[in-house]
């Protein structure tokens, strides 16, 4: 579990540098500030969540256990949720996806959670 989280950290984190660098290249003057804003977001707490992903990796060859293993898998799925939803609105200017967003902003803070009592657990 732990070369998974790791390897998807890094893949996230890489689509994260890319999609900042889209945003303040390609869209700067597609997209006005307030999409813009939003994509931003976007880009920013998928970075944060592929270190967490990479903290859940460690967490998870350090604590095996379902609490790790949990962690990574809910900092993946809020990274779709949160920053996928973001990106879409962004792009789309359809604001309904922004209902979407929520549940990946859960999913985050759930994970971190998760690590805490990984960590917390672990021996």
């Amino acid at each position: 579990m732990d070369r998974t989280f790791l390897a998807l950290g890094a893949l996230s984190a890489a689509i994260s540098v890319a999609a900042g660098a889209f945003g303040a290249h390609a869209l700067r003057t597609r997209l006005g500030p307030d999409l813009l804003a939003i994509f931003e977001t976007g880009a920013r707490y998928q970075m944060y969540h592929a270190i967490g992903l990479a903290l859940a990796a460690w967490a998870a060859s350090r604590f095996p256990g379902g609490a790790a293993a949990a962690a990574g898998w809910l900092f993946a799925l809020g990274t779709v949720l949160f920053s996928g939803s973001l990106y879409a609105l962004a792009l789309t200017g359809v604001r309904a996806l922004g209902a979407v967003t929520p549940f990946g902003g859960v999913a985050f803070i759930a994970g971190w959670i998760a690590l805490a009592i990984a960590a917390l657990r672990g021996r």
